[in-house]
């Protein structure tokens, strides 16, 4: 079978099964977010915390609790880590130092997951389970609870409350993330993930050079377990340095494609939730739409420019293989940078720094349009959301109208909420990446020099405030600079844009719907797809075009 057959093959049985779960999970998530009534196991939760579940809030309430969690969140995965030497369960390591403990910490709980240490070297059982996997659910659920904030305002008219924060968390992480990360551990598992709580042991010889250079020692992990919530939750944190290219977390291609659904699974079955929420399933059909349009059309360009790369030995590798793992090909290797990229996963399977020049920017791109196609848990949902507001408002300027989106007028107040959206993480990524490259320092982390170097940096500050995680490789991250600048990317990336959107919410909410007349907008309909899709790809390109110029483009048109 030639490598593009099986490319095609793999991309199309995972269309076909993301089809199949769309409709039943999409409905469990709508019912999940309107549910008037509390489970046993979250009554407990509800008084162990002392927290009301149907006290209803409006969005500054809802904001502060989203807050305080976080930050809550930050300074337990941050103590956790320093006091890591002490506690037991660590083979051997050591606590964490204060700048990469600060940079870890932020990073798992804003569900970026971005790791400038390696993982089988630093962090033990404890900081591993009780630490990082606990917040690849709750950073998740966070994300899912936003969304459903953001849904309730379009859905809910004359008032200004959006729902209960502590019921959404609860409700994310007991009767969804949890249930479907245990039976996707079981499917790692039986496709020979490791599972266990080993310590460092042989692995046999290595052979490097002209001889055998001993032996190679790895430490076992519950791995299969953080493995599946990392992709559903479209964290990231790899268990290993090599991240879901090692074969203790992803050992063929069977579970390659399975990480990749994983990752898909809950951001392609939102937009069904949403449609329910909203009591328009055709609009949900409409966004869902968007993101499968745009997912497709990169995944297309991806394995176009892996597999057409000149060049002999390329040629007869069948593409662009450096980099990639040959259990997966470039295919597999292309359709998981793509999903990782296009989501807030950052897991990777492939070094993306060794792809072409054009494959690179393709990567970067996808996060650089804000990761809403289908973006992250959550977060990809209102992100996409918001883009919609910003399609609607553009519409209403061309023909003289006012703008409405599910029978809500999109005036001066929201759109400013939208266009501040927006704003914050090209601001972020451009403002962080022109110090680095300005400032002597951080310059000496770059491995590659030029356009390649470049595109190092630009990628890191992309990732970081995007909350993806990726990394382009080549980059010592693992310095004061960056530790603590890609952390404040990181917070600033996460937390700033969730204001605007509870902000939106909350207006949305407090409004009156008006009557759909002849001249409304039909925003269920093909052509307000395709205005969306527009929208953008037109937004992100224009706000990146010139970084995008002098890193991968540069590159890419040079080889």
């Amino acid at each position: 079978m030639s490598p593009v057959l099986a490319g095609l093959l793999q991309l199309l049985a995972l269309i076909a099964a993301l089809a199949l779960a769309h409709l039943p999970l999409g409905n469990h998530l709508a019912r999940v977010y309107s549910s008037g009534t509390h489970r046993r196991v979250e009554r407990w939760i509800y008084r162990g915390v002392g927290v009301d579940p149907d006290a209803e809030m409006r969005w500054p309430a809802y904001l502060r609790c989203v807050l305080v969690f976080s930050v809550a969140g930050v300074l337990f995965l941050y103590l956790l880590q320093r006091l890591q030497g002490v506690l037991p369960g660590s083979p051997g390591f050591a606590s964490i130092d204060p700048d990469q403990a600060f940079n870890t910490a932020v990073s798992f709980v804003t569900n970026t997951n971005w790791q400038s240490y390696y993982g089988e070297q630093a962090m033990g059982h404890v900081v591993q389970t009780a630490g990082l996997a606990v917040q690849n659910f709750v950073s998740a659920a966070v994300g899912m609870a936003v969304a459903a904030a953001l849904v309730r305002g379009f859905a809910r008219s004359r008032t200004g409350e959006l729902g209960n924060f502590w019921a959404d968390l609860v409700r994310g992480v007991v009767r969804v993330l949890v249930p479907l990360a245990a039976v996707a551990a079981v499917v790692l598992v039986a496709g020979g993930v490791i599972q266990n709580f080993s310590g460092i042991h042989e692995v046999g010889q290595f052979f490097h050079g002209h001889g055998t250079g001993g032996p190679q020692e790895w430490n076992g992990g519950a791995v299969a377990s953080q493995e599946a919530v990392k992709l559903l939750g479209t964290n990231g944190g790899g268990y290993f340095n090599a991240n879901s290219a090692h074969p203790f977390e992803n050992p063929t291609p069977f579970t390659n494609l399975f990480e990749i659904f994983l990752m898909l699974l809950i951001p392609f079955s939102l937009p069904r939730a949403f449609g329910l929420m909203v009591g328009s399933v055709r609009q949900g059909y409409a966004i869902l739409a968007t993101m499968a349009t745009i997912w497709a059309g990169f995944v297309a360009l991806m394995m176009w420019t892996e597999f057409t790369h000149r060049g002999p030995a390329l040629e007869i590798a069948g593409g662009a293989m450096e980099g990639k793992e040959v259990r997966f090909g470039i295919g597999g290797s292309s359709i998981f940078a793509v999903s990782t990229t296009l989501t807030s996963t950052g897991a990777v399977d492939s070094f993306h720094s060794s792809f072409t020049g054009l494959g690179g920017g393709i990567t970067m791109l996808g996060m650089m349009l804000g990761e809403i196609a289908p973006g992250g848990v959550g977060s990809g949902l209102y992100g996409m959301l918001i883009m919609a507001v910003v399609a609607v408002f553009i519409a209403g300027l061309m023909v003289g109208r006012t703008p409405e989106y599910l029978g809500k007028k999109i005036g001066g107040r929201e759109i400013k909420f939208a266009a501040c959206y927006i704003l914050i993480t090209p601001a972020l990524v451009l403002v962080l990446t022109a110090a680095a490259m300005a400032l002597p320092t951080p310059g000496h982390s770059m491995t590659n020099s030029g356009a390649h170097g470049f595109s190092e940096v630009l990628y890191a500050y992309t990732s970081a405030a995007n909350n993806n995680g990726s990394a382009f490789a080549g980059l010592d991250a693992d310095t004061q600079w960056f530790n603590t600048t890609l952390g404040l990317a990181m917070l600033l990336g996460r937390f700033l844009p969730m204001v605007f959107v509870l902000a939106l919410a909350g207006s949305l909410a407090r409004q009156i719907p008006v009557p759909a007349t002849a001249g409304t907008l039909r925003t269920e309909k093909p052509l307000f797809t395709g205005l969306l899709a527009g929208a953008v790809l037109i937004i992100a390109g224009l706000t990146y075009f010139p970084a995008l110029a002098l890193g991968p483009l540069a590159e890419g048109l040079a080889s």
